[in-house]
């Protein structure tokens, strides 16, 4: 059973939703944790919005966003 793992934070909702976007452009699911508490504390400064792949995922998803412009 494949668990979902922790990619990268952000500390702008935007980015990550960005970040989530171009994944799936490529084919790998992502979801973004958080996002709801980053939005009520205003903003990153108090709760990270964490980016999560399946496990099984994470390799493809770092060398896709390093790559990313």
């Amino acid at each position: 059973m494949s668990a979902l793992v922790e990619l990268r934070r952000f500390n702008n909702l935007i980015a990550a939703e960005i970040a989530r976007t171009f994944l799936e452009s490529h084919g790998v699911g992502a979801v973004v944790f958080d996002s709801g508490l980053n939005i009520l504390e205003g903003g990153g400064l108090a709760t990270a919005v964490r980016l999560m792949v399946l496990d099984e995922d994470v390799d493809l998803a770092r060398r896709l966003l390093e790559t990313q412009v």
